[in-house]
């Protein structure tokens, strides 16, 4: 069974194949194309539409057989809230995904983060690669419920109130380090999810790219008020940002990947930034750069990547959707990468692995050159063929590239993880997996080493190799 990180995915084998999270929340899905939208309202599965074709719902669990999926649909994604909507999901454990076979063999397990005041969440994807269909775990929040989810994925929702004063129509998708949304106009129909005319001042300039000394005043201001460094512009974020919002517009969708399959991850690295790490914002709706700013500074985790202290350079661009009128925002936040930047993390990751074992009563891990070399070269290697597993294209497997790289140790463990934007992250989320954690316990290792990568699919890609 695959221990599966935010970010991470599996195959999975064909027949019917069961979605179980039990606990109190309600259970519901999208089907889709490879547009990212529902082709009417029946593509929504929930408590007063149970069933879709290939999809089903029974409570807690439900079932998809993609043989006999709508003609075209190409994702199934599974979203989770509270059973009582007056409990915020931060209130709650995390939920947890287990996913089964149609003989019953356990497949995959999934358990997002603890969410903060996200009350739904799309948990994981079922999704199509060519004859073959994959499972990708997601943990993605959304701060308005069911109908944000829903308008954001093209279904037709009608509310029956105004939004609350202040922030009209919002709907936030906050994933780690990362703020998606879409903010409706102030006036016209509840729920539209249409941005309003200009109020005060341009939305940019003639190509799209907002006017810089609106960005980075507020910006830095804000940085300086919780003791963080400036940032500066960079060109070639720039050049990423405005691809992937207007990869955003053209499919009138916030997402992380666009239409090409190319997520904004991959932009970045394309654009000829190589990062440590990247935290991004993708917005809908403010007209102006001050407008995106003040939105961004509105919640925590947002405020948090905008306000990071490891952030040297920015970039933003906004792009219209020439439909609908509305803007599409991308904002990234970068470090740039750095031989003593990389060793810096690696360093950071081996100690706080070490202080776990401490507190196991576990001696100490001592980094290794071939270790390194080896899960160095396995976490490049799932960035330039983006792909997500302990086991290479070509079957080889951990301790053969240990030997590979010339190591003589016996015992040979490795944790992978992906999306995450820092070593405590990373560390965290392996601990919070019984799997990973068993690694970083286990008496009988005596060495470690460490890679990491990004410009991939889901970021940053990370390898712990253990060795003893």
């Amino acid at each position: 069974m695959s221990e599966l990180v935010p970010g991470g995915n599996t195959p999975l084998p064909e027949g019917v194949l069961t979605f179980r999270v039990p606990g109190p929340f309600d259970v519901s899905a999208l089907v889709t194309d490879d547009t990212g939208k529902v082709r009417g309202d029946g593509d929504f599965v929930f408590y007063n539409q149970p069933a879709a074709p290939g999809v089903r719902l029974a409570g807690e669990r439900l079932t998809v057989d993609p043989r006999r999926l709508r003609p075209g649909a190409s994702r199934v994604t599974l979203v989770v809230s509270p059973a009582d909507p007056a409990t915020p999901l931060g209130r709650l454990p995390s939920p947890t995904v287990r996913v089964t076979a149609s003989d019953g063999r356990a497949l995959a397990r999934f358990t997002p983060p603890r969410t903060e005041r996200e009350t739904v969440l799309l948990l994981a994807e079922l999704y199509r690669r060519g004859a073959a269909w994959k499972l990708r775990a997601l943990g993605q929040g959304y701060a308005d419920g069911l109908a944000g989810i829903a308008r954001d994925f093209g279904v037709d929702v009608t509310e029956d109130t105004a939004p609350p004063a202040g922030v009209p129509g919002m709907s936030g998708a906050h994933g780690p380090g990362a703020a998606a949304t879409r903010v409706s106009a102030p006036t016209g129909r509840p729920g539209s999810g249409t941005a309003s005319g200009p109020r005060g001042g341009s939305p940019g300039t003639p190509g799209g790219g907002p006017d810089p000394d609106g960005f980075l005043g507020p910006v830095n201001a804000a940085r300086a008020a919780a003791g963080s460094p400036p940032v500066r512009l960079d060109a070639r974020l720039t050049s990423a940002a405005r691809a992937h919002a207007g990869a955003m517009a053209a499919q009138c969708l916030l997402a992380a990947q666009g239409p090409d399959g190319v997520s904004v991850h991959q932009r970045v690295l394309a654009a000829g930034y190589a990062y440590l790490t990247v935290g991004e914002h993708l917005v809908s709706g403010p007209r102006t750069p001050h407008e995106f700013v003040e939105y961004c500074l509105s919640a925590e985790g947002s405020r948090r990547t905008l306000c990071d202290p490891v952030h040297e350079h920015a970039g933003l661009a906004c792009v219209a959707d020439p439909r609908t009128g509305d803007l599409y925002w991308t904002a990234l936040w970068a470090t740039p990468f750095s031989p003593a930047g990389l060793d810096g993390w690696r360093r950071e990751v081996v100690a706080l692995t070490n202080t776990e074992r401490a507190r196991a009563g576990l001696a100490p891990l001592t980094a290794e050159a071939t270790l390194t070399t080896a899960a160095q070269a396995h976490s490049a290697d799932m960035v330039a063929r983006d792909f997500y597993a302990h086991t290479s294209p070509e079957g080889g497997q951990p301790w053969d590239r240990a030997a590979a790289a010339g190591c003589t140790l016996g015992a040979i463990g490795e944790n992978i993880a992906c999306g995450q934007r820092s070593p405590t992250e990373v560390v965290q989320g392996w601990m919070d997996s019984p799997g990973h954690r068993a690694n970083i316990l286990k008496p009988d290792f005596t060495h470690i080493g460490i890679g990491l990568a990004g410009g991939s699919s889901a970021g940053m890609y990370w390898t712990q190799l253990f060795g003893g």
